[in-house]
């Protein structure tokens, strides 16, 4: 067992299965899993004036600005049960979020899941999510169950935002602003590339390979 801290960023482009692999490793390192969709998808259910704006946002595949979502990551992220390490999944999405996160918190590894666009809207066609914050997928990873979440029992439902012209329009936005950061992360040695059009456990074994590889075991 390692006393040393593990803070875990995943980027890839949408349907990537970034939160999938966000909530294997999350199990298996004993680290919180943070969402920061999941974080704009109660604002939202909770309909806030926030909560308005950001639904606005995400149904037209548009960003959330970087001031706000500044603020509430590093608010979740100096809470007591990030100290250990965390997995951070949908931040940071651009240059800018990017130097704001590595000013303020040391990120050991950046994994980029990759996969093509064709593959993105392909499986994102076929996406099913529970409010509680599982995601499924119909054929890569569906519930035990059709349309009831394994966790809770909750309803699955197909989110707004996964429209197709949301989608591509996320994708481009993607490419356009959140590729960006990849030189920036090479620069400080901490970017792996990773193959998404693996099956989930290939993935998910390529990750951890290389985490145990730089001294990080199992809690």
């Amino acid at each position: 067992m390692t006393e040393k801290k593990l803070r875990i960023v995943l980027m890839g482009p949408q349907g990537s299965g970034k939160g999938t692999q966000a909530q294997l490793l999350g199990d298996y390192y004993h680290l919180p899993y943070i969402s920061t969709g999941d974080m704009f998808r109660q604002a939202v259910k909770e309909q806030t004036e926030l909560g308005k704006k950001i639904k606005d946002l995400l149904d037209k595949g548009e960003l959330v600005p970087d001031e706000l979502t500044n603020a509430l990551v590093a608010e979740r992220l100096s809470q007591p049960d990030c100290q250990a390490g965390f997995i951070l999944d949908g931040f940071p999405r651009n240059l800018s979020q990017a130097e704001f996160l590595l000013d303020n918190f040391d990120i050991d590894f950046v994994f980029e899941i990759d996969i093509s666009d064709d593959e993105a809207v392909k499986r994102i066609s076929g996406r099913r999510v529970c409010d509680c914050g599982m995601t499924y997928h119909i054929i890569y990873n569906p519930p035990q169950k059709e349309g009831i979440c394994d966790r809770c029992g909750g309803q699955l439902k197909v989110r707004s935002d996964d429209q197709e012209e949301a989608v591509r329009r996320r994708l481009q936005i993607y490419h356009e602003q959140t590729a960006k950061m990849i030189p920036f992360f090479q620069t400080k040695g901490i970017f792996y590339h990773i193959n998404g059009e693996q099956p989930i456990e290939a993935v998910n074994k390529d990750i951890v390979k290389i985490i145990t590889e730089h001294g990080f075991d199992k809690n």
